[in-house]
């Protein structure tokens, strides 16, 4: 029998919960071992509920108890979700995790201390919620070159892009109603900002190029200016907005970036709608991969963990190993970066051909503007050429 403990009993918590207890023959037959939840640890308490028994308020009972072999890390946070880790894998245990603000931001020095003591830190849950990628990518793509990872890691932000695109409501609008529905916080800027997509592609490029990526040096951009407009545009174009976390690698060139972009219908991505959501990975022998399912989402993600807890269990004394080195991932300079940009812009179409020169025109029967698209240009070049016309907004295109 191999006792485990789960830090934090909130909404992802109680999954791992629900699913060990309930779905405890499967579990315990692709462990090999029967699966005992001997602790969960949290400030709160729940009476009546089935953790009532197991119920514990001081983490350090977890830690000093040599019979606990794997804990489960799903408090959220960077503080003190990281002492907690980090103080159980040089216990010797092994921990399973869905944090991903954790993980970006500690992941090396944790998997090095896990391969130090011989134990696991794994993080599937971490990015896609119930969609597996992590493990994809770490052993099952390693015959070959990553060369792009490029994905919708939000199902936040998704839902509210399909339900601005199918009811041509405003942000806020739609914001107010994905809250109403538990799909975004109170304080929804995590998800509206491009920061929750932000650390997930900086975990996957870590993963891609075995180094450590910075998320805080990525180019991350939000949805809260997009507008119903913009939209009316999009479908003017036969293409449709979504919030895109990307990463490239070329050689030792490696651009990464969060934004809304443009997509052609027949873009894999186009029909990811709601809170799915989609990540493709290009590999240079397999081409191109695509994982799509739930995001987000109670037992989505708890499943998630929980497929580590018996990952773990597998592995109780051997280091599963996943190259992950503390060592800088430089960046590309993101205002190198070429795209083509769609504009709206209220000067006319003269003037715009003057700072553009080749665009392509979009008519969305918006009074008192016009939209075009402009040619394969960088950053900084659009950047120079926009502040002499005057824009109300530009997205990218996917190229």
């Amino acid at each position: 029998m191999i006792k485990v403990a789960i830090l934090g009993y909130g909404t992802v918590g109680s999954g791992v919960f629900q699913i060990i207890k309930e779905n405890s023959n499967i579990v315990n037959e692709k462990s090999g071992e029967e699966i005992d939840i001997k602790y969960v640890l949290d400030l709160r308490e729940f009476p009546g509920d089935p953790c009532e028994d197991v119920l514990v308020h001081d983490y350090d009972v977890i830690l000093n108890d040599p019979e606990v072999e794997v804990v489960i890390e799903v408090m959220g946070g960077l503080h003190p979700a990281y002492e907690f880790v980090k103080s159980a894998l040089e216990a010797g245990k092994s921990v399973a995790t869905s944090n991903k603000e954790l993980v970006a931001k500690y992941g090396a020095e944790l998997i090095d201390i896990a391969i130090s003591h011989n134990r696991n830190f794994l993080f599937e849950a971490a990015v896609g919620g119930g969609i597996p990628i992590i493990r994809p990518i770490n052993m099952h793509i390693t015959a070959d070159r990553i060369q792009e990872i490029a994905g919708i890691m939000n199902g936040t932000t998704n839902y509210i892009l399909t339900k601005m695109e199918k009811e041509g409501a405003d942000f806020d609008i739609t914001l107010k109603q994905a809250q109403d529905l538990g799909y975004a916080e109170r304080n929804p800027e995590a998800d509206i900002e491009g920061f929750d997509a932000v650390r997930k592609i900086a975990i996957l490029t870590s993963l891609a190029t075995e180094k450590t990526v910075d998320f805080e040096e990525i180019y991350t951009e939000g949805i809260s200016k997009i507008t119903s407009d913009d939209f009316k545009y999009a479908k003017a174009m036969d293409m449709t907005i979504k919030l895109i976390a990307c990463s490239k690698m070329d050689g030792k060139r490696v651009t990464a970036f969060v934004a809304p972009m443009l997509l052609k219908e027949g873009h894999p991505l186009y029909p990811i709608q709601d809170v799915t959501n989609g990540i493709m990975v290009r590999g240079n022998m397999v081409g191109d991969i695509a994982f799509i399912g739930s995001g987000a989402g109670k037992l989505p993600t708890a499943s998630a963990v929980v497929s580590d807890v018996v990952d773990c269990i597998r592995h109780l004394n051997t280091s599963t190993t996943i190259q992950w080195k503390a060592e800088k991932q430089e960046l590309e300079d993101f205002s190198f970066s070429k795209k083509k940009f769609f504009v709206r812009t209220k000067a006319g179409k003269d003037k715009v051909r003057d700072v553009f020169k080749d665009v392509e025109f979009v008519d969305a029967g918006i009074d008192g503007e016009i939209g075009f698209v402009t040619s394969v240009m960088s950053e900084s070049d659009f950047k120079a050429k926009a502040g002499t016309l005057g824009v109300i907004s530009r997205i990218r295109l996917d190229d």
